[in-house]
């Protein structure tokens, strides 16, 4: 920007003043005039400082700039590279975290069926016990029901031959065989309803 600016004003003061510098004073060549020996001299120190500084100054300039470019695409690819990476580890990260996520959702589903599965083994084992008990509580009955009528038929039993054996030992007339009877059931009545 400031080597156009100093371009144009050059450019500038060429056009503004083109009479002093083609003017010559006395003695003294004008600004355009051409000398040759000046011109060689010139030419020949500008081809021996462009040598000079393409051997000694472009080259290491160069070659620093092309080490500083490859280093710098270098570190842009290792950059990409790196950056593919953290993507891809990401995606697999984000991958075993669904395949986690699923593993809990069927453990929990297992643990479900599982607790499920003990609850109604537990409740047909309840079941099971309850009516076992019930069928032990039904044959207890039945066995005291049976003890209970086996007793009621020796009493029975006992009781006829008792009013057979009073009968036989007052047999008087019917009307007192009924009374002794009559009084007979009601003396084991009592005796039951006290037992």
């Amino acid at each position: 920007m400031r080597m156009h600016r100093s371009i144009a004003a050059a450019l500038a003061a060429v056009a503004a003043f083109p009479a002093v510098l083609w003017a010559a004073e006395e003695g003294q060549p004008g600004l355009f005039s051409v000398n040759l020996g000046l011109s060689v001299w010139t030419i020949v120190i500008f081809l021996s400082l462009l040598f000079i500084l393409r051997k000694y100054a472009w080259g290491p300039i160069l070659s620093g700039l092309e080490a500083r470019e490859e280093g710098i695409q270098g570190k842009l690819d290792k950059a990409a590279e790196e950056r593919e990476e953290a993507s891809r580890l990401l995606e697999e990260h984000r991958s075993q975290l669904a395949d986690t996520r699923r593993e809990a959702q069927q453990l929990i589903a297992e643990a479900r069926a599982a607790g499920e599965r003990v609850r109604k083994d537990l409740e047909e084992k309840a079941r099971g016990e309850a009516q076992g008990i019930v069928e032990a509580a039904r044959r207890d009955i039945e066995r005291e029901r049976d003890e209970a009528l086996d007793t009621i038929r020796k009493q029975s039993v006992e009781l006829a031959l008792a009013a057979a054996e009073k009968l036989i030992q007052e047999r008087l007339s019917a009307d007192r065989d009924r009374e002794l009877v009559e009084s007979f059931l009601s003396d084991m009545t009592s005796e039951n309803r006290e037992a």
